[in-house]
């Protein structure tokens, strides 16, 4: 991660001492006073929780357009801002009750979270400021993110980041003095202070003591100005160690349903597994946390751990409905696998087979409804991973009609908006598109807040010519989330394709400002800069996609014309070469490594490379430069026979016309 070098890591082994560092350091004026960073204190976003509540009432006053532009992030980040800020964009989620609230935002949402602050903190700032805070070693990820998207994207914030790690790359250390003082109060540090003398005074009282001081903690936090953030931090805390177990398994749950709506699914682990940890093994609020929690580690990519909650379920249970989803649950850990090497369907199909199996024995016909149908949308998945794209259409449509038949209309509105939406990526690899864009149609009028859908389907009228209304598509997908790489990498495609160069390399490089690991964004953005002439930019978009993919045939390819245009034709054929072991089907290169071919005389070898991009799509250019080729061999009569193919491809290109026109009065 880049870092700009103004920003400063205060490393010591106390928080004492990393805060009197902090507040000595000469840096631009602070925000805030110091934050503590501890995630124990207001859960995931400690720190971007404490820095919007330090700049959102000014920005109210000074720019409430701005704060109106940031809804989702600040209400995401600061629960507590919430009266202050009202929801702009909604998805339906808010308004649906728990049992029906089924998607689970992706890992990523945090990133669009951390970009939308970014920018909100960027555009608020007249001048340099400082954000100070303390304890990252024992912030939530979430928050470490944003620090890390703020220390990138905001050149007026200087961060000073105290820690007992060692520094952040990029960043300046320095080392913190120890010194001297009368020991913390560790019940009023929230049980986040590091000094062994205040933990040993909170362990000499009595366990009733320490419950009593606990219970006493949480209710007054409860009743603070910052109640909604301690709720996802300190209070749980202190109920847990208080004298009410149900109070805290209460508390736990509401924060876990908070996170996993939010996408916090590092927070919904650790809350999950201490919910875990009070409940009785089998009861309905233990399989509840087994279950958000299982869900988040599979979001995460930790396959195993959520694999033994959802086998720990199965040893404790006889719930058939607890078996159904734990059997869902285990089937999605392959199939929604994205390494192909690592998935194992025949296993999935088993799993899902069961959860079907159970799902359709279920008495209640409205459950049944809606968990059959969950299920069979779940093994559709199976179906499509394994090449059966009809049977799995067939799935998606059978719950589809469950849930017209035989559930309330009103009832299941995510559920019912996920099938439309899966139908129409099933109808459109089939080639029904106008079937599709009718459900993609239905999908966006369930929620029309829900970004993602815009996107599907301006990806699919952009492939039936509506360029039009696919450019509006990716636009109210901007609008409608925080800041959306996928959008504007996706319309970067589309001015592309329509020759704005310019445009699609704005696009691309916003793309890579919100997201500096988008290797796509690299390789297409380079190619632009390197038809634009602007080799040395190119050169370094290719330099540093190969540090993400070493092997991208893509950009190999970019670097053997940079190495061609700068007159290396040796590194230039390596480079090319390199291109074509990675990747033997990329015409381009075989196209450009004729051109090298030809330049340094190997005429026979760019009429073989042209062949074979030939083979690999007809293009007018292919045969006009082919044609190039075999006349400087003497070969004529095939020389002609290209510009003529040449010609009926591209049959109002000048220089395809003057070069036939040419050959047939020389023949």
């Amino acid at each position: 991660m880049r870092r700009r070098p103004n920003h400063i890591w205060v490393r010591g082994d106390l928080a004492r001492d990393r805060v009197a560092a902090l507040r000595a350091l000469e840096t631009p004026p602070p925000l805030a006073p110091v934050v503590n960073g501890h995630r124990r204190l207001r859960g995931p976003y400690t720190i971007g929780g404490a820095l919007l509540r330090a700049i959102v009432p000014a920005a109210l006053e000074r720019s409430p357009g701005l704060v109106a532009d940031h809804d989702i992030e600040i209400r995401a980040v600061a629960p507590s801002l919430r009266p202050l800020v009202p929801a702009r964009r909604q998805t339906i989620e808010a308004r649906l009750p728990e049992d029906e609230r089924i998607l689970v935002p992706a890992p990523r949402r945090t990133l669009r979270i951390a970009n939308g602050i970014a920018e909100l903190v960027r555009d608020h700032l007249a001048g340099p400021r400082t954000l100070l805070a303390d304890n990252l070693h024992e912030a939530d990820p979430a928050d470490r993110e944003l620090l890390g998207v703020l220390a990138r994207r905001v050149p007026d914030l200087t961060l000073a980041l105290g820690s007992a790690e060692p520094a952040w790359e990029g960043m300046r250390p320095v080392e913190a003095r120890p010194l001297d003082g009368p020991p913390d109060d560790y019940l009023a540090s929230d049980c986040t202070s590091d000094d062994p003398r205040a933990y040993r005074a909170y362990l000499s009282l009595t366990a009733e003591e320490r419950a009593r001081r606990h219970d006493l903690r949480a209710a007054e936090l409860g009743a603070g100005a910052e109640s909604a953030e301690s709720a996802l931090g300190a209070v749980p805390y202190h109920l847990e160690h208080g004298g009410d177990p149900d109070a805290a398994t209460r508390a736990l749950w509401a924060a876990v349903d908070h996170c996993v709506a939010e996408g916090f699914l590092h927070a919904v682990v650790e809350l999950g597994s201490r919910g875990l940890r009070l409940c009785e093994p089998g009861s309905e609020p233990w399989w509840r946390f087994v279950h958000r929690t299982a869900t988040a580690l599979a979001g995460l990519g930790r396959r195993e751990q959520a694999q033994e909650l959802y086998d720990q379920a199965r040893r404790v249970s006889v719930d058939p409905v607890v078996h159904a989803a734990a059997a869902y649950g285990t089937a999605m850990l392959d199939a929604r696998e994205r390494d192909p090497a690592r998935r194992d369907l025949p296993r999935a199909r088993a799993w899902i087979n069961e959860a079907i199996a159970i799902s359709t024995l279920l008495p209640d016909r409205r459950e049944r409804a809606f968990k059959l149908g969950f299920d069979q949308n779940g093994r559709a998945l199976v179906e499509l991973r394994e090449g059966r794209l009809d049977a799995a259409l067939g799935l998606v449509e059978s719950a589809l009609d469950l849930a017209r038949c035989d559930l309330p209309p009103d009832a299941h509105s995510q559920h019912r908006m996920v099938l439309h939406a899966n139908r129409a990526q099933l109808l459109a690899r089939l080639g029904r598109r106008r079937e599709a864009l009718a459900d993609f149609d239905a999908a966006i009028g369930i929620d029309p807040a829900f970004p993602d859908h815009y996107l599907d389907r301006g990806n699919l009228l952009l492939e039936m010519g509506r360029t039009e209304a696919a450019l509006a598509d990716y636009e109210t997908a901007m609008r409608v989330s925080p800041p959306l790489p996928e959008a504007y990498y996706n319309r970067a495609e589309l001015r592309l394709a329509a020759g704005d160069l310019d445009g699609a390399r704005a696009d691309l490089g916003h793309v890579l400002d919100l997201d500096p690991g988008w290797l796509d964004a690299y390789v297409n953005r380079a190619g632009i800069l390197e038809m634009l002439g602007e080799h040395e930019a190119a050169r370094r978009d290719v330099e540093a996609g190969l540090a993400l993919d070493p092997g991208n045939a893509h950009l190999h390819g970019v670097l053997g014309q940079l190495e061609t245009a700068a007159g290396r034709y040796a590194e230039a054929g390596l480079a090319f070469d390199a291109a074509l072991a990675a990747d033997a089907g990329l015409a381009s290169a075989w196209a450009n490594r004729a051109t090298l071919r030809f330049a340094t005389g190997d005429a026979p070898g760019a009429v073989e490379d042209l062949t074979r991009a030939i083979e690999l799509g007809e293009d007018a250019a292919l045969y006009f430069n082919r044609a190039t080729a075999l006349d400087a061999l003497g070969r004529r009569v095939e020389a002609l026979l290209d510009l003529r193919r040449a010609l009926a491809l591209a049959p109002g290109d000048p220089d395809v016309r003057a070069a036939l026109e040419r050959h047939e009065k020389e023949s």
